[in-house]
């Protein structure tokens, strides 16, 4: 029986690779590639693969979104999360989205097929080496993170990493100390940050602030 696999990443050299090992697998086929989140959204609609391997970070629409929106265009498919970042964040959220199985990039030539296999019989894989390293903020991407805020959150991020109060930041916004107040635990829940520091390493990372700990 052929397996059908779509692959998406932006880095046209890399999903070459991918493509190769896969199609080493004998009766594996790929069915599509793209280099964006929308772009394989449609193919996925399209084209029903059994599999839908995905760059977590990609331009435009990421990982994350495009995992969510093929669960919904193509129900039957099977996502398998790529990522260069190891951390539970992602994980959860990928998993969230409807993966089955998230793989460390750097750990994919091992990895791939077992993710595939299991995703194939129902089962959840992710990368051993994910396990092992834990969970640091260091390893985020500040870009994939900055786009699950909306615009009046970074203002208020920027606003906060900059020393201003929640009162101050009602007045410079023209809204209320309440709304101020929900606006920075939704932001911190978002980001799955707890405290001012991380909050200002990720917002210069992420270039939202120049302002220094």
């Amino acid at each position: 029986m052929t397996i059908t696999v779509l692959l998406a990443d932006d880095h046209v050299l890399f999903r070459q690779g991918l493509a190769l090992l896969v199609r080493d697998q004998g009766d594996w086929e790929i069915v599509g590639e793209a280099g964006d989140g929308a772009e394989v959204v449609t193919l996925a609609q399209a084209r029903r693969p059994q599999i839908a391997v995905l760059d977590v970070e990609m331009p435009g629409m990421n990982g994350i979104e495009a995992a969510r929106q093929i669960r919904q265009v193509s129900p039957e498919t099977r996502i398998v999360a790529l990522s260069m970042y190891g951390d539970a964040y992602y994980q959860a959220r990928m998993f969230a989205a409807g993966a089955s199985a998230y793989v460390l990039k750097n750990e994919a030539i091992d990895d791939l097929v077992k993710a595939i296999q299991a995703a194939l019989r129902g089962e959840r894989f992710v990368s051993p080496a994910v396990i092992r390293r834990g969970d640091p903020i260091s390893e985020r991407s500040a870009e994939l993170d900055k786009r699950v805020l909306s615009d009046r959150e970074v203002e208020v991020l920027r606003l906060l990493v900059e020393g201003r109060r929640t009162k101050e930041i009602a007045e410079v916004l023209d809204i209320s100390a309440k709304t101020a107040e929900t606006y920075r635990s939704r932001i911190m829940l978002k980001l799955g940050i707890d405290n001012l520091a991380e909050l200002v390493k990720f917002a210069i990372r992420a270039g939202i602030t120049s302002t220094k700990l």
